[in-house]
Parts: structure tokens; C-alpha cells; sequence
């Protein structure tokens, strides 16, 4: 995934998903992964010229978005309710900085 998306950090792989489950992350109702918020996501997608790639993996499983310290504590921590479901930028950042003076 990292060589595919031209990432310049490293990207560490959780298949037997025990991060997953020890940040609390879950599955979603397959009404909330498939509604109205996931094709509105798609949809902007689209208008932007982005095309859809083909799921894989279990769609149902929902993301989440995670600061730690350089101690090891988690200083922020956004568990969505929808795939589409992400904090702003403006957040995630405020919580870096934040993480970074620690």
C-alpha cells in the first residue's frame, strides 16, 4: 500500500486486526457502511474526477484516526460511525502539535 500510494513513512499492517480491536474500532451496520453518508463520500469523489476503486477486504470494518505521544499515551483518538466518517485536518493537526510539545 505504501509503495502503491507513493507514501514517504513507513505503514505498519495489522491483518490479525489486535490494534483494531485494542482501540476500540468496531464493524458497522451494514445500513450506516452502505447509506446515504458512504454514497454522498463516493459522489464527491466522482464530481472531483476521482474514480471509486473496488472494495476488498471487509467493508463493514470502520476506520479510525489516532495521535500518540512520544511516551506511548494517546492524545487524541476519532472512532468513525460511517467509512466516510473522519475528523477535520484542522484537528488531527491541532492534536500533532499538541502531541509534538509533549
Amino acid at each position: 500500500m505504501a509503495r502503491t500510494l507513493g507514501l514517504p513513512y513507513p505503514v505498519l499492517s495489522d491483518p490479525e486486526r489486535r490494534a483494531y480491536r485494542a482501540f476500540g474500532l468496531r464493524r458497522g451496520e451494514r445500513g450506516r457502511v452502505w447509506g446515504w453518508r458512504t454514497a454522498g463520500a463516493y459522489l464527491r469523489g466522482l464530481a472531483r474526477g476521482t474514480l471509486p476503486r473496488r472494495p476488498h477486504g471487509d467493508t463493514g470494518q470502520l476506520g479510525g484516526d489516532f495521535v500518540i505521544d512520544r511516551e506511548g499515551a494517546i492524545v487524541f483518538a476519532f472512532r468513525g460511525e460511517t467509512p466516510a466518517d473522519r475528523p477535520s485536518v484542522d484537528a488531527l493537526l491541532d492534536a500533532v502539535r499538541g502531541a509534538a510539545t509533549l
